[in-house]
């Protein structure tokens, strides 16, 4: 028995439906003995008690010999870390398996920790089910594209990134796996929302994105009708309203995208993915209104900066430019489908010029299209060859070499992009933006928080209106005391 552990993905313990399990249970269907764990699930109201006692509950009832851990930075790996080191002290025939986003950037640190004794690495479907056949036929030392353990002598061997498998050529997830009713949660986008991933990687290269080193400039789409027929299935078998793709890069063919769109026209949902905006600029009207008429209410994107120098340095120069930025957020507005911006900011080599840049541009935006939705992170270093991240480490950076460093207090911070401790970024520059962020919000409250009423909203922009007209943001007391009263900010997307 293989127990598939999702750890907790928020401090909230939001019911994410756990994509990335089922995409691997998909593979195991009549060939291995499975069971998706979800900690999001567990803990709770609904499901008390300690996570550690229930998985370790679950490895005794079922008799697994085997948990396989998805790990992503911050609360992931937060709970992932002593949970694994428990089990295995409890358990030590127990194999421990790790994937996701940070054993496969990480995967020599995570192989340090006794704990963990495989990291599959990438897109690893494929490569995991090899490892466990290869387990099962007795070989603890695989030679597996994918796959990285400790040998005989302690020392970390790595099989290197697997290939990245056709959506479309894998099975279709097992849905029978989950109490599918488990993850439909209300949204702004609909009262019974639920998350889907259609496609793997980005054709893109921006120079703090950790997709990259997984992917490699690779993106491997599913078919437009099979993406819809699994929407189709969980609007009229579950009763789902809304879908959020967790792609990194949903619309990254218009011709997909479109009949996509014209396949769930009937359906009368609302659903969200992530794009970038000189791709989308291209689209053809068509195109625009097919998305319209689906239901698409949000699109993620990064806008990044209010620097076209710094877009440069992400390696967006030449690609897209802040005119675009602005192009885009006055096009959405005339379909009615509203952009969710991304910035970066505190950028070496000058964060502060960086900040208060973009900052500016930020009001420029909003000028064009009050509606954009801003979230703010600061900038944090991925392990990407390129110029950002050698001017980081050129300032004194560097990660934590020990899972048990990764999960410290201030590493955590990190992980969440709200650190106060990276070398080239200090608590004035950080409070800075924070204030920024709450007059910003106030003054322009956002559309997804639907308790916001008409009337409160007012009362909002009343109360900011002279620190955004005259641009003094610093010690907004009073906004700090309003919110505790009408909870203006989303704080599961802001950076700080």
């Amino acid at each position: 028995m293989i127990l598939l552990y999702n750890p907790p993905s928020s401090g909230q313990r939001k019911p994410i439906l756990p994509c990335s399990l089922l995409a691997l249970g998909a593979l195991l269907e009549g060939k291995h003995d499975y069971a998706i764990v979800d900690g999001n699930l567990l803990g709770t109201p609904a499901r008390p008690g300690d996570t550690l006692e229930l998985v370790d509950r679950r490895i005794r009832q079922t008799g697994a010999t085997q948990l396989a851990v998805t790990v992503m930075p911050g609360p992931q790996l937060q709970d992932a870390v002593p949970l694994c080191k428990a089990l295995k002290a409890r358990h030590p025939g127990l194999t421990i398996i790790w994937g996701g986003y940070f054993p496969s950037q990480h995967w020599r640190t995570a192989l340090q920790a006794p704990y963990v004794d495989y990291v599959v690495r990438g897109h690893g479907e494929v490569a995991f089910a090899a490892l466990l056949d290869a387990l099962a036929a007795g070989d603890s030392h695989p030679d597996i594209q994918g796959v990285a353990y400790r040998d005989d002598a302690g020392a970390p061997r790595d099989g290197g990134m697997p290939p990245i498998p056709k959506p479309d050529a894998l099975p279709v997830w097992p849905h029978h796996r989950v109490d599918v009713a488990d993850y439909l949660r209300p949204t702004f986008l609909g009262s019974r929302t639920i998350g889907h991933h259609s496609s793997y990687g980005c054709p893109f290269f921006c120079g703090f994105c950790a997709v990259v080193n997984m992917v490699n400039g690779a993106w491997v789409p599913d078919e437009a009708d099979r993406v819809a027929a699994t929407v189709r299935m969980l609007v009229e078998q579950h009763g789902a309203n809304a879908i959020e793709f967790y792609d990194n890069n949903f619309f990254v063919a218009e011709k997909r995208v479109r009949r996509f769109s014209e396949q769930i026209a009937d359906l009368g949902i609302q659903w969200w993915g992530e794009g970038r905006i000189d791709t989308m600029l291209k689209f053809k009207d068509a195109t625009w209104e097919a998305m319209a008429a689906s239901g698409l209410k949000m699109v993620f994107l990064g806008a990044e900066s209010g620097s076209d120098e710094t877009l440069a340095r992400m390696n967006k120069g030449g690609k897209q430019s802040t005119a675009q930025t602005l192009e885009m957020a006055e096009k959405m507005a005339r379909y009615g489908i509203v952009p969710e911006y991304s910035f970066v900011l505190g950028n070496p080599p000058d964060p502060e010029a960086d900040v208060k840049n973009t900052m500016a541009f930020v009001r420029r935006v909003k000028d064009v299209n009050p509606d954009t939705e801003v979230i703010l992170y600061m900038y944090t270093p991925v392990p990407l060859d390129g110029t950002l991240f050698e001017e980081a480490k050129a300032s004194g950076f560097a990660f934590p070499d020990t899972l048990e460093g990764w999960v410290s207090d201030d590493w955590q911070d990190f992980a969440q992009r709200r650190s106060r401790t990276m070398p080239w970024i200090g608590y004035p520059m950080q409070q800075r933006l924070q204030d920024f962020e709450r007059v910003l919000n106030a003054y322009h409250p956002t559309s997804t928080l639907t308790h916001l009423t008409p009337r409160r909203r007012k009362v909002l922009r009343a109360a900011s209106a002279w620190r955004y007209k005259s641009g003094f943001y610093r010690w907004p007391v009073e906004l700090k005391a309003l919110h505790k009263v009408l909870r203006y900010r989303r704080p599961e997307t802001s950076g700080f």
